[in-house]
């Protein structure tokens, strides 16, 4: 494929899908060895009706309103999970279990209930995504990567998730210590005076900033995905929790390239002539990579958390 089809067709949606994947991956490392990998499901789930909600109140689909329903969509789940662990004495995961199960069929009876067929608001959508379509019509080679009047073109996802991925890079170094200390022992991390708590909201609070923002573009399947697989095969390859954040990265974006790559050219190698989801073969190539990491990862058979360092 020439520069002049590659750069406005497919590498904006290649962009989108790495920094999705590697926005959802970075929480998700501290999200697995809390034990709390459901709580990127949960988020992924409870977005959706935040979203139609925030769409029938403005009657379009933009940004701010549908990441502030999103997000407001997150927050109540949070909070509603506390209170049923709390006043129905159940353990965090049912707890999570019927929140987010819950919160999503909510959204998708509102999606089926109501007219957003017209603005391609969908249950498809919601799933998949539309990556595919996310491409830079103004393009016309690589130079256009220097254009200002070209880059105006640019699909407002890719901005919004380069930014995002920035924030959460940011939090995860700010905050690298913090982190870590309450991840590997809580009780000592409060002797030192950090507020365990609210940096356990500020993590699930910068899980859901990454997840709203990728769930438009990509859809609930790679932010579930990514939110899980790329930490845990990490976790497989290492006992050092720097060395795990590093493996995650990289198999976050070795699941969105190369499973763009099959979902576009897999079926055509095979005999086929559709290309499939993109979305779908992303999330299938990283629970391929975690499958792999599985059997044949270093650390497969040792127990216990990674190391501080």
């Amino acid at each position: 494929m020439s520069g002049t089809e590659f750069v406005p067709l497919s590498l904006p949606p290649l962009l989108i899908g790495i920094f999705a994947a590697i926005a959802c991956a970075l929480p998700g490392n501290f999200l697995v060895l809390r034990r709390q990998a459901l709580i990127g499901d949960a988020i992924s789930h409870v977005v959706l009706p935040g979203i139609v909600v925030a769409f029938l109140a403005t009657g379009v689909i933009a940004a701010w309103p549908m990441m502030l329903g999103a997000a407001g969509a997150a927050v109540i789940a949070v909070v509603l999970i506390e209170l049923i662990r709390r006043l129905g004495r159940i353990e965090p995961g049912a707890a999570m279990g019927v929140v987010f199960t819950s919160m999503f069929a909510a959204g998708v009876l509102l999606l089926e209930q109501s007219d957003t067929s017209a603005v391609h608001l969908d249950v498809e959508h919601a799933l998949y995504g539309n990556l595919e379509s996310l491409i830079w019509l103004d393009a016309t080679g690589w130079g256009s990567l220097l254009d200002i009047e070209a880059l105006r073109g640019l699909p407002a996802e890719l901005p919004r998730m380069a930014i995002t991925l920035v924030v959460v890079a940011l939090f995860t170094l700010l905050f690298w210590r913090p982190l870590k200390l309450s991840t590997f022992d809580e009780g000592f991390a409060r002797t030192l005076g950090i507020r365990t708590d609210l940096l356990s909201f500020a993590l699930v609070i910068t899980a859901a900033v990454a997840a709203v923002a990728a769930f438009d573009a990509v859809g609930s399947i790679i932010v579930i995905a990514m939110f899980i697989c790329p930490p845990a095969a990490a976790r497989l390859m290492t006992n050092q929790l720097e060395h795990q954040v590093a493996w995650s990265v990289v198999f976050a974006t070795a699941s969105a390239v190369i499973g763009y790559v099959l979902a576009g050219y897999g079926p055509l190698w095979l005999g086929g002539q559709d290309a499939v989801s993109a979305a779908g073969m992303i999330a299938t190539v990283s629970g391929l990579i975690l499958a792999l990491a599985a059997m044949f990862g270093p650390c497969r058979h040792r127990d216990g958390a990674p190391q501080q360092g």
